[in-house]
């Protein structure tokens, strides 16, 4: 029970964080979004560490640090393709391959699961399907680019899980801490060659709007990042992958409310179908 609500929790805040970080990313570049928000999450989560407890031994630092390249990549592929948009479609569509990805290594790796584990798990991808489809013709449809850039992102994301899932149950945030600093190192570089091309083109990189939008998604995603290792270590990749992956739940209810964008009769389906599941997984 507690890893379905640590899980649900996190996909919720992930949506949030994801909603946020694709209005940022209209403003200004999604690299420099996805900087900003790992030097917010580096100062939150190290002093998470000093509250909630880390235990930094060279296997928690090492699968930390390697999940967080890998994730460096993710965010901004998915900033990007957020903000071509639809946001309703592309990320629904992210957090398919997102959860196929690690679901397979979970059971790959000798995870067990009930009859009602693989019902549920089953559910819950047909969910995300619904969610993103779309049957209304006069709806906005993505781009080659935005559908690319969804897939990669997921792959990333799905990538991501796998890793920080594989640090010591008992490494406290220590995992996470070292992600972020690696995506810091990572995005760091990647910052500067933004800057230089910007100053280059005469271009203006921040403003100050997308600047505390980044801030606010950066808070978002490492809140979420929290809910997810805690669900990690009291769970199985498996079923935490799957519940982390109805994250667009909430960024599309936030994109219809804020962004305007219409939720058809299917994708509330999806979200009823979504709630079903996360019932089963739950009992």
């Amino acid at each position: 029970m507690l890893t379905v609500v640590l899980g649900l929790s996190a996909a919720a805040v992930y949506g949030t964080a994801d909603f946020v970080g694709g209005m940022a990313s209209r403003r200004i570049n999604p690299i420099v979004v996805t900087t900003v928000g790992a030097f917010v999450g580096l100062i939150l989560l190290s002093l998470g560490s000093l509250i909630f407890g880390a235990k930094f031994t060279p296997e928690a630092m090492g699968w930390g640090f390697a999940a967080g390249f890998v994730g460096a990549i993710a965010i901004t592929l998915l900033y990007a393709a957020l903000s071509i948009g639809p946001i309703s479609i592309l990320s629904p569509l992210t957090a398919l391959v997102s959860a196929i990805f690690p679901i397979s290594v979970g059971l790959a790796l000798g995870e067990t699961l009930s009859v009602w584990n693989y019902v549920a798990l089953g559910l819950v991808l047909i969910a995300i399907v619904l969610v993103g489809f779309v049957p209304d013709p006069q709806a906005v449809r993505p781009s080659a680019k935005g559908l690319v850039l969804s897939i990669l992102s997921g792959l990333f994301i799905g990538g991501f899980l796998v890793l920080i899932a594989q640090a010591p149950a008992d490494a406290g945030l220590a995992p996470l801490v070292f992600n972020r600093l690696a995506h810091v190192l990572f995005m760091g570089v990647a910052v500067l060659f933004v800057i230089a091309r910007a100053r280059k083109r005469q271009e203006r990189v921040l403003n100050s709007r997308g600047l505390w939008l980044a801030v606010g998604s950066g808070f978002f995603d490492n809140a979420a990042n929290t809910l997810m290792l805690f669900a990690m270590q009291s769970g199985q990749l498996s079923i935490v992958s799957a519940l982390v992956a109805l994250y667009p739940a909430s960024t599309i209810l936030l994109s219809a409310v804020a962004g305007h964008e219409k939720i058809t009769i299917t994708q509330w389906c999806g979200l009823g179908l979504a709630v079903a599941a996360c019932s089963m997984l739950a009992l």
